[in-house]
């Protein structure tokens, strides 16, 4: 009769065991259903219909982190998830209150179209939100056609005339891409990328007329634009032009052949770095 109590005791505990976890597992899926219904009605019809989200357990593991103390950049980052972009919210109160309490909390980061994952941490009655998409590098295979779009953006803008700063440019004639200016730009991006650095001298001292140089261009002048982080020609194009002594190299009407090339980042850095050469060839 002993041993029949027992396993009824056993049975109790593995039957509560499974309902508590049943009641975390209904909070998780309620909190995180509620933003996909509030995405999905663009947080009540104030703003355009998301994607749904994917749930992504490095995710879970960052809202973690977050809660327990870590900066929420740092806490991604350290979860091992690579972001491009991030948001995240902290709600607390009941689970009958997600939606409102999202709505109030960060809707417009909720609904933000460029997100893709999701995670979760629930403490109690508070729960910690994260939401990312995921850094993604283009291939090789893609770098003829970002130069070919760099360089229809280039020369349209040249074609206008541009203002760079204090100083205005008139229209300038079109650039034309060169292949050897685009080897030497790769060598940089991907010196930079590999030793984790963002300068135009490279660790050996050489600048960028040395570069070009070395490689046998023939060249009257030389400018160089780096940058970090964009993902598109668009971007790393207007980025250049929204910096004034970028914008001075793209609008020098003396230059007639370009080069462009990216490179991922390898150490602390995980985006790209982008070097466009500008040139004049010696007549």
């Amino acid at each position: 009769m002993a041993a029949s109590k027992t396993s009824h005791h056993r049975l109790g505990l593995f039957l509560a065991a499974v309902a508590a976890q049943a009641v975390v597992t209904t909070a998780r899926a309620d909190a995180l259903s509620a933003v996909q219904i509030l995405r999905e009605g663009g947080c009540g019809g104030t703003l355009p219909a998301a994607p749904p989200l994917h749930h992504n357990a490095l995710l879970d593991r960052a809202a973690q982190e977050w809660a327990t103390g870590r900066a929420p950049t740092a806490a991604i980052e350290h979860s091992g998830y690579v972001a491009q972009s991030s948001a995240t919210v902290h709600i607390s109160g009941p689970d009958s209150d997600d939606i409102d309490l999202l709505k109030r909390s960060g809707c417009r980061a909720l609904a933000d179209r460029a997100l893709s994952d999701i995670g979760l941490y629930r403490h109690g009655a508070d729960r910690w939100l994260v939401l990312a998409s995921a850094y993604s590098v283009p291939a090789r295979a893609q770098a003829p056609m970002l130069a070919s779009r760099a360089l229809q953006l280039v020369n349209d803008v040249r074609a206008r005339g541009a203002r760079c700063g204090a100083k205005s440019f008139g229209p300038a004639p079109p650039v034309r891409l060169s292949g050897t200016l685009a080897e030497v730009a790769l060598g940089h991006a991907s010196d930079m990328a590999l030793h984790d650095y963002f300068e135009h001298q490279d660790l050996t001292g050489h600048s960028p007329a040395d570069r070009v140089r070395a490689i046998g261009y023939r060249e009257s002048l030389v400018g160089e634009n780096i940058a970090y982080g964009p993902q598109s020609a668009d971007e790393v194009v207007q980025g250049w032009l929204d910096s004034p002594g970028h914008c001075e190299n793209i609008m020098d009407p003396r230059f007639s052949e370009m080069g462009l090339a990216f490179a991922a980042g390898q150490a602390s850095r995980r985006g790209l770095y982008w070097v466009q050469l500008l040139a004049a060839p010696r007549a």
